[in-house]
């Protein structure tokens, strides 16, 4: 899958990942930030990859994809270095995306952000990059997938509605992946409260504070859908965690 999302971001020849390396990394000091990745690799041409997974919009998103990139540079540009070089690899930011990235709507599921010119649009630097898939403006539907890539958006976008692999995805690894997905099925009880503990952390705390700070109902109904369709919430969870009323989380899932 990422070899295929990156010969078709990057337009490369990339055909492997040489490593996957760690994804977790300390500040200089005590008082710097840990920065966690989702995924973090190495191209066979020497290229560091951050590939980020984020289910629910966040204040601030694009503020935290320059963070990430920024302290894997700073990372990368070794304290004590012998020579006085700054020559960096190509390193870029891979985001796939639940939500617009955007308030105003648009059809674009791929963004590709770069450091250019503003007068001329000619490329500033082309070894720093920042690239978006945003599945909720993937749209085709199984007669319209031409190419591996929309077949892993596809994937990618319906794997938790999907009951066996379709037969256009009747390719061997296709069919790993949604083995993989099999095995990985929990009872209703014990899916609900791993998904509660493991995957509504930092997301979930800081759509609340989003929803919270922008006082909106659209803020609000926004936070109980992916806390009923991504993570399995009763009403009474639901409007607990939402800090609203059981008879507004009712409606929210009348209206799904």
């Amino acid at each position: 899958f990422l070899c295929t999302l990156i010969c078709h971001f990057l337009c490369t020849s990339i055909c492997r990942l040489q490593t996957y390396a760690p994804n977790e990394y300390d500040g200089d000091d005590v008082t710097d930030k840990r920065v966690i990745f989702d995924l973090h690799c190495r191209g066979d041409n020497g290229e560091y990859f951050i590939v980020e997974m984020q289910r629910i919009r966040q204040d601030h998103f694009k503020d935290r994809a320059l963070f990430y990139v920024s302290r894997l540079i700073q990372r990368l540009l070794r304290k004590g270095r012998e020579t006085n070089s700054y020559k960096l690899p190509e390193v870029y930011l891979i985001g796939i995306l639940e939500f617009s990235m955007e308030a105003r709507a648009t059809d674009r599921y791929f963004h590709d952000i770069a450091l250019m010119d503003k007068h001329t649009c000619k490329p500033f630097y082309n070894k720093l990059g920042f690239k978006f898939l945003e599945l909720i403006n993937f749209v085709k539907e199984e007669d319209g997938l031409l190419t591996d890539m929309d077949k892993w958006m596809y994937l990618l976008k319906h794997m938790s509605t999907l009951d066996k692999v379709p037969t256009f995805l009747d390719k061997r690894v296709f069919q790993l992946i949604f083995r993989i997905s099999e095995v990985a099925k929990l009872k209703k009880e014990e899916r609900m409260a791993y998904e509660a503990s493991l995957k509504a952390k930092w997301d979930t705390q800081n759509a609340f504070d989003t929803a919270r700070r922008e006082g909106k109902e659209e803020g609000k109904i926004e936070v109980v859908k992916n806390l009923i369709e991504n993570f399995g919430f009763t009403n009474e969870q639901a409007a607990k965690a939402a800090s609203v009323s059981i008879d507004f989380v009712a409606k929210v899932r009348a209206d799904l």
